[in-house]
């Protein structure tokens, strides 16, 4: 009975931490979207972390799509092998990337390296007592540190991907060429035959969300770093982990909320 009584307790702890947890998120994600009024302050510090956050972080983006392209290629002509024309490698390449590979694979990366590089900042920020400092100065920590970070790593998040996407598929048509032995006009008539605007959308739009949530996860999880130098290693690791779970998380989102029931016509 005890035992069982103890079960319950334990249920009910983690349940609660769980929605703890979501609340505080949801209040700091509000915090965040109020303190974007406050343009005078986050206005003279966007264009630097537009460039630490993206322009930074395009040679990851660009080397993970340049052997995602070659590795598509081939995965997509072993798939399909003699079955079906050979442009259709082209589809699948264009498809692929577009639509999922290079918005999440990107992500994942950039999760690491924008979400650590946010949390360990903000971090050490904290447990220096930089932070404190701020606010003794009557400068606010959300317009200030968050707002800044979040909408440079919102808007330059779709700039990576889109750079990864074009290198994705012009690695993909050299691999075509050079180890398939398929022609430019066969991989480029595979590439347009099925290809929408809605591809190059639906992939930016999910690259945007994820660099918010990038963004959000790693601020907050800064901000709330404790313990010195052991606890800024925590909170780096904990934004890494917690990224990446929610980028598959928003890409499960929005394949439900986009892709359901839409086929190509």
């Amino acid at each position: 009975m005890r035992s069982a009584h103890q079960r319950i307790s334990t249920v009910g702890r983690a349940t609660r931490s769980f929605f703890d947890q979501i609340g505080a998120g949801t209040r700091f994600v509000v915090a965040t979207m109020r303190a974007v009024r406050d343009t005078k302050d986050w206005i003279p510090e966007f264009s630097t972390h537009a460039r630490v956050l993206g322009v930074e972080s395009l040679p990851i983006g660009i080397f993970i799509a340049l052997f995602t392209g070659i590795v598509l290629a081939l995965l997509a002509s072993y798939s399909v092998g003699d079955l079906v024309p050979p442009y259709f490698v082209g589809t699948l390449v264009q498809k692929t990337i577009t639509l999922e590979l290079a918005p999440v694979l990107t992500g994942l990366a950039l999760a690491g390296r924008v979400g650590a590089n946010i949390a360990a900042e903000l971090g050490t920020m904290r447990v220096t007592e930089q932070i404190d400092a701020l606010e003794t100065l009557t400068f606010d920590p959300m317009s200030h540190l968050v707002v800044p970070r979040v909408l440079a790593s919102t808007l330059m998040f779709p700039v990576v991907v889109a750079v990864a996407m074009i290198v994705g598929l012009l690695s993909g048509w050299v691999a075509s060429l050079v180890l398939l032995d398929i022609t430019t006009p066969q991989f480029l008539k595979g590439a347009r035959i099925f290809f929408t605007d809605f591809d190059v959308r639906y992939g930016l739009v999910k690259s945007a969300s994820f660099g918010a949530a990038v963004a959000l996860i790693g601020c907050r999880a800064g901000l709330n770093t404790e313990g010195g130098a052991q606890g800024v290693g925590r909170g780096a690791t904990r934004a890494v982990v917690i990224s990446a779970v929610m980028i598959l998380v928003l890409d499960a989102f929005w394949a439900l909320v986009w892709l359901s029931g839409r086929t190509l016509r």
